[in-house]
């Protein structure tokens, strides 16, 4: 007797969504496939831009190294680019985070899917996991494109300093760390004031109160370091160098005394004193060269983790309360 050989073959099963995973891609897909398509638009047009700048340094960079003096045009397509960046944050608190829950409880939705099978506990976690997933995902691949964008002239162009928020923002860990947190607060907002429209207006002004504390104390997380000279003041004196890409703190160079005192730059400065009787002036305060205050670019990678981690922490907490909260009072 004979088998077909038809008899042994299984129907292979492609994997598919099911449960509250496919309820919830279901429900938010429209911003999930938004979501997907601008950042491959994005990783695109990253990917020509920066085709387009290295086909440029190749056939125009002087021997020296240098770049030419005409770079501005691709140097400030990549500022540009970084700056819309920038707003990643914003959009995942505002436009993912605030309607997440605030929609379901709006519209009872909530109400109805947590009275079926699937528990309050496994129907929050669901939306937070798969919304962060999807956030991680899309954020790293435009941070890592933008960085590697920036790549060849990292350190060639003093215009671009590490510092700003195009750079430091926008690069490395910071980018996902930022747009986890803006999104869990907009999720526990949502969860908190129950309406679509009033949560994304609330969170919109969280997140950008917290991009004005960021900007403000981004750089205290740095150690900052200390040049000095002890050649003397005037004209001929040399001063402090900085390092290459290291960025000057405080308010520039000041003035260093035989007993290491700090004096600032207006010491002895009058509008009606010459030259010399200020460097009089100065030699009387026993001052015997300049200092200045600096942040090298070596300090970059450890200032961008240690954010991340401030902020991986409001992550956590925000998520601990959305879990708490939504199980004793969701309706």
């Amino acid at each position: 007797m004979t088998t077909l050989a038809h008899d042994h073959v299984r129907p292979t099963r492609t994997p598919r969504l099911s449960g509250p995973v496919w309820l919830v891609w279901r429900q938010h897909r429209a911003a999930y496939w938004t979501l997907v398509g601008l950042t491959l638009v994005g990783v695109l047009a990253m990917v020509v831009l920066r085709g387009q700048m290295t086909d440029y340094l190749n056939t125009s960079a002087p021997a020296s190294g240098a770049l030419p003096p005409d770079f501005e045009k691709y140097s400030g397509r990549l500022t540009r680019v970084g700056g819309c960046l920038t707003y990643l944050p914003v959009l995942a608190g505002v436009f993912l985070g605030a309607p997440l829950f605030a929609g379901d409880l709006e519209s009872g939705t909530a109400k109805l899917v947590t009275s079926q099978s699937v528990g309050r506990l496994r129907w929050l976690t669901t939306k937070l996991t798969l919304t962060a997933a999807l956030i991680t995902l899309s954020t790293a691949a435009l941070s890592l494109t933008f960085a590697w964008w920036w790549s060849p002239i990292k350190g060639r162009d003093d215009t671009l300093e590490w510092t700003s928020g195009v750079f430091f923002d926008g690069t490395g860990p910071v980018p996902v760390a930022y747009a986890l947190l803006t999104f869990t607060l907009g999720a526990a907002i949502g969860l908190l004031l129950r309406r679509t429209l009033v949560s994304m207006a609330v969170t919109l002004g969280v997140v950008v109160a917290l991009g004005l504390v960021w900007d403000r104390f981004r750089l205290n997380l740095g150690h900052v370091l200390t040049l000095s000279s002890d050649q003397g003041i005037g004209p001929d004196a040399a001063q402090p160098e900085l390092p290459a890409q290291a960025i000057q703190q405080g308010q520039g160079t000041s003035f260093l005394t035989d007993s290491g005192a700090r004096l600032d730059w207006t010491t002895c400065l009058n509008g009606t004193d010459s030259d010399r009787a200020r460097t009089a002036c100065l030699e009387s305060k026993h001052v015997i060269g300049y200092t200045m205050d600096y942040l090298p670019v070596t300090q970059m990678h450890t200032m961008q983790w240690l954010g991340t981690g401030i902020m991986l922490a409001g992550t956590a907490a925000a998520v601990l309360f959305v879990v708490e909260w939504g199980r004793r009072r969701l309706l």
